[in-house]
């Protein structure tokens, strides 16, 4: 399975973002402090940095977690909180990608433990490696798209830092050796030892960091090209310059023009990724990227601008006919795919997602409404956005959570109007979950209630019964739990769903068709055949942790024994387990019931795509009785 970030820097050089330590301790850190542990104790402030270097035209943005190893925490006395400032830190990097509305990579930066390995130290190899293996995990976890094992000087380190990584993860790897001024590593090595050894590892790219400002970086870069194969990607991230201490701060000499020039000389060199280290700040990376652009011939745009779709792609549909998902719900193999809208104002990136999933062939795109509670973009507007702007029909998550009757009605009205009639009817996560414990929930209505509405309008009245001046035409879909403890209650539900008007089905997500074949026994018993088409929720799991983590702290979504155990088995090939057992399900899924739909964690459209690659030889056109 490939991945985006492999497939991005094939496409030409990306920009890494600048300094976080060094920035830290800019802005008024402690030099002695603990900066990783500011992802539990000033979340906001890593955010808020993690954004400035978005802002400034950053493809990639490092975590907080440099020195998130047990060694380095340990001296802080928080050698126990390993895996929570490492998942913090990924989900910090992560928010502010999300704010930003951009497409930015989430690099986990994994930085040296401060230990001295055999021949020359007396480090015990499995001691560094399970070190390395414990924050990695923690990284993993937590959602981020590659890994960045830094500032490493010397080759024993290094390998140890692989070797964890693939034990846990297939992530891609960008392995960054740091050099002094003599072009050798701490331990010694020639850039060429290093080369040739690095090579012989399953790494994606390979570096130097740090080290002693641009002209160093670019010596190693150099010398790097002349000895590696061209199509293994190289990278550079200088610091900016050498420091020198004033009174009781470290200054660093080197301009972002200077930083600038670095880069038209790196990316001549062959670099494919160039970055900050050490010194550098936002106003660095803005010149960096000023000039990367320039020297690609393209005008740099300004991080809040969307950029527009042609107008013919947009999805209009004529006020009195179904939806097109409505005339192929129960007549072909439906696919369904979720995106979360953006915590930001900018779209950019869910719209990039939608349409990687318009050319994946999926049929719509679910848009959630703030799951968890969390404050995000309007799903209603994002539905509108994907539909005039990619062309792939919608399925709005609408729930009672935030609105009274009043207002509901008005949104339903609106969205009809602006075609977007595919509404799954929800009740929504209550506020106490969220970002805002104490807003005040509405509930005028519950789920049920909504169906019943729509209906309504669908009949051409609203819910008092005033006429609307025509019938509607919206997709009715209900939701519906087959993992819950009571499956008598849920099925009561589901039943009062459909017999209120609902039109199809789309479940929680489920690890084996057993969980729904068992649900349905107990419908069936309870109520009779199920009379409405269903697609089947298929969330893949992206690694052991991740699957613990759904199963035991997130409502709704229970991962089965069998698949926990398969993730625990699959180690680092946890991603490609994670699609292969939903492949399966999809299998097995398609001679049962009328679709699926699919819900990719942190983001990660591909793996949808991924998912559905094991349709792409079979007939999809086969109605279900």
């Amino acid at each position: 399975m490939t991945h985006p970030f492999l497939d991005r820097i094939k496409a030409g050089p990306l920009l890494c973002d600048g300094a976080m330590g060094t920035y830290i301790y800019a802005r008024g850190g402690e030099m002695d402090g603990c900066f990783d542990e500011l992802n539990l104790t000033d979340p906001n402030a890593v955010v808020n940095i993690h954004r400035e270097y978005i802002a400034a035209g950053a493809d990639i943005i490092e975590t907080n977690t440099f020195g998130a190893n047990w060694f380095k925490l340990e001296q802080h006395g928080l050698g126990d909180m390993v895996r929570d400032i490492n998942f913090q830190g990924a989900k910090h990097a992560r928010d502010a990608r999300e704010v930003s509305g951009q497409p930015v990579f989430v690099a986990g930066s994994v930085g040296p433990t401060g230990r001295t390995l055999p021949p020359v130290g007396m480090m015990d190899p499995k001691e560094v490696r399970a070190a390395y293996r414990e924050q990695i995990s923690g990284l993993l976890e937590g959602g981020v798209d590659l890994l960045m094992i830094e500032t490493i000087g010397s080759l024993e380190e290094m390998t140890e830092a692989i070797k964890a990584a693939r034990e846990v993860s297939d992530l891609p790897i960008v392995a960054q050796m740091t050099f002094s001024a003599d072009g050798r590593t701490i331990s010694g090595q020639s850039v060429e030892d290093v080369a040739k050894a690095l090579q012989d590892l399953a790494i994606d790219v390979i570096g130097v960091n740090c080290s002693v400002g641009p002209r160093g970086v670019m010596r190693v870069l150099r010398a790097y090209r002349a000895c590696l194969p061209d199509d293994m990607p190289i990278s550079g991230q200088p610091n900016a310059g050498w420091p020198t201490q004033v009174g009781d701060r470290l200054l660093y000499p080197s301009s972002p023009e200077y930083m600038g020039q670095f880069v038209t000389d790196a990316v001549n060199t062959g670099a494919q990724i160039i970055g900050g280290c050490c010194g550098t700040t936002p106003e660095h990376i803005r010149a960096m990227r000023s000039a990367l652009d320039q020297r690609s011939g393209v005008t740099t745009t300004p991080r809040d601008v969307v950029i527009e779709t042609p107008r013919e792609q947009q999805v209009l549909l004529p006020a009195d006919e179904p939806t097109g998902l409505g005339r192929k719900i129960g007549k072909k193999f439906v696919v369904a795919v979720e995106i979360d809208p953006p915590r930001s104002l900018n779209p950019e990136k869910v719209l990039q997602g939608a349409q990687l999933l318009k050319d994946a062939g999926v049929d719509a795109v679910n848009v959630a409404d703030s799951p968890m509670a969390r404050i995000r973009m309007s799903a209603l507007a994002l539905c509108y956005l994907i539909q005039d702007r990619i062309g792939v029909e919608t399925i709005l998550h609408f729930t009672t959570r935030d609105r009274n009757l009043m207002g509901l009605q008005s949104d339903l009205i609106g969205a009809h109007v602006i075609g977007v009639r595919n509404i799954i009817a929800l009740t929504g996560d209550p506020p106490s979950l969220g970002d805002y414990p104490n807003a005040t929930p509405v509930y005028d209505i519950d789920s049920i209630g909504l169906v019943k509405v729509l209906r309504a309008m669908n009949a051409g009245t609203d819910a008092a019964g005033s006429p609307l001046g025509r019938q509607a035409s919206f997709t009715i879909a209900v939701a519906c739990d087959p993992t819950r403890d009571d499956l008598e209650e849920e099925s009561d539900r589901l039943y009062q769903k459909v017999s209120a008007g609902g039109h199809f089905i789309m479940t929680q997500p489920i690890y084996e068709m057993v969980t729904w074949t068992h649900f349905l026994e107990v419908y069936e018993r309870r109520h009779g055949p199920l009379t409405v088409p269903v697609l089947i929720g298929i969330l893949p799991l992206q690694s052991h942790r991740h699957a613990e983590f759904l199963f035991n702290e997130v409502p709704g979504i229970r991962p089965t024994d069998s698949a926990r155990e398969r993730m625990r088995l699959a180690g680092s090939q946890g991603r490609v387990e994670g699609v292969k057992i939903a492949q399966e399900l999809l299998l097995e899924a398609r001679d049962q019931v009328h679709g699926v739909y699919i819900m990719p964690s942190f983001g990660r459209y591909e793996v949808a795509a991924s998912v559905l690659d094991a349709l792409s030889h079979r007939d999809l056109t086969v109605a279900l009785s």
